[in-house]
């Protein structure tokens, strides 16, 4: 493994363990040159998926753009890289049950939705703006009222 830091070939592995889906394994590294530790995630490569975009083209599926999609909206909120990891892996697996081969834009985009909405409300917003090309502030507006009174009924049963 390449060392991020300064391209050194040798380290060793500091820790070991799987994720929480146990769908990777999660291993710490320390260069043996720098000193510095890095962390690297190991998958089960799957057969190739692919995700039918609205126009209709086929692309391979990319864990790397969930994963960007879902930092973005994550951008200044409180949420580990943990989290975000977590969420990333959750939407693939899901994919890769439910799916044959080919599955579209919109399930994938609606999946990582879902995880946002369960974790924070800003960043699902942020998501969803995007996700959803709300063409105004009315369409902004109604979503944020649907937060908005689920929070209220959440407050209102405890």
């Amino acid at each position: 493994m390449k060392c991020p830091y300064c391209g050194y070939k040798e380290d060793k592995v500091v820790d070991s363990r799987s994720t929480q889906e146990e769908s990777a394994i999660r291993r710490r590294r320390e260069c043996l040159k720098c000193g510095k530790r890095f962390t690297t995630y190991e998958y089960i490569e799957e057969a190739s998926l692919m995700v039918i975009k609205k126009d209709g083209r086929r692309e391979p599926f990319d864990r790397k753009k969930i994963l960007g999609g879902i930092i973005k909206a994550c951008e200044k909120r409180p949420v580990s890289m943990e989290k975000m990891e977590e969420i990333a892996t959750a939407v693939e697996r899901a994919i890769q049950k439910k799916s044959d081969r080919e599955v579209a834009a919109s399930r994938v985009g609606e999946l990582v939705m879902e995880k946002l909405k369960q974790l924070d409300d800003v960043a699902y917003v942020r998501f969803a703006s995007v996700y959803r090309q709300f063409k105004d502030v009315g369409q902004f507006m109604v979503e944020l009222k649907d937060i908005l009174n689920k929070e209220k009924q959440r407050r209102c049963a405890r």
